[in-house]
């Protein structure tokens, strides 16, 4: 008889498959264990990152792991960017996701809902984790959502090849109709205050 872990942890990578395996913009790159108690997430979504020079600039491509700790569900799964990412709720070595996590949420609900964080589709100022990112996102809502498209898969209901083409990223629009740039400066760098 399997114990209640590992039966969460088989339903979790189940869902991910199911969820994630045709998703152009949430990709399962890597596991570890059986069932899987460790994954890598890659997003090909649009969010920022500060470069070495203290320019705040967009990338394409972020990637994140997620550890299902020996307390887990009870306790939140421990989420760490391996990507750079510039957001209140990210800091270096970790995704602050504790003050939202209960046992009931789902695994493939927490990975949309951190790549709809990278995206700044959602975040929380209140208590950042990285104040000049709270600071940046309260000076600058003209920019915000970075990457307004939408995060999350189509539910089999909604699956139709609009909701996929509107998802596909292409490089050409912003979803907002303006054209995006190779690359985006959205700051010349940290003010000095």
């Amino acid at each position: 008889m399997l114990s209640p872990r590992i039966r969460r942890l088989t339903q979790d990578h189940d869902r991910l498959q199911a969820r994630f395996g045709n998703w152009p913009l949430i990709r399962i790159t890597g596991t570890a264990g059986m069932p899987p108690e460790y994954y890598r997430v890659a997003y090909a979504l649009r969010g920022l990152y500060v470069d070495a020079t203290g320019q705040i600039l967009e990338r394409a491509e972020h990637v994140i792991e997620v550890n299902l700790s020996l307390g887990y569900p009870r306790r939140a799964p421990q989420c760490r960017p391996l990507t750079p990412v510039f957001h209140p709720n990210f800091d270096a070595v970790s995704v602050c996701i504790g003050d939202f996590w209960a046992a009931s949420e789902r695994l493939d609900d927490l990975i949309v809902r951190m790549g709809r964080m990278i995206a700044y589709q959602e975040y929380n100022a209140k208590s950042p984790l990285n104040g000049l990112a709270a600071r940046w996102a309260a000076e600058h809502p003209q920019f915000l959502p970075i990457d307004p498209r939408e995060v999350a898969p189509p539910s089999a209901a909604e699956h139709d090849g609009r909701a996929f083409q509107a998802a596909a990223p292409d490089g050409q629009s912003n979803g907002r109709g303006e054209a995006w740039p190779e690359q985006v400066v959205v700051s010349e760098g940290p003010r000095a205050d």
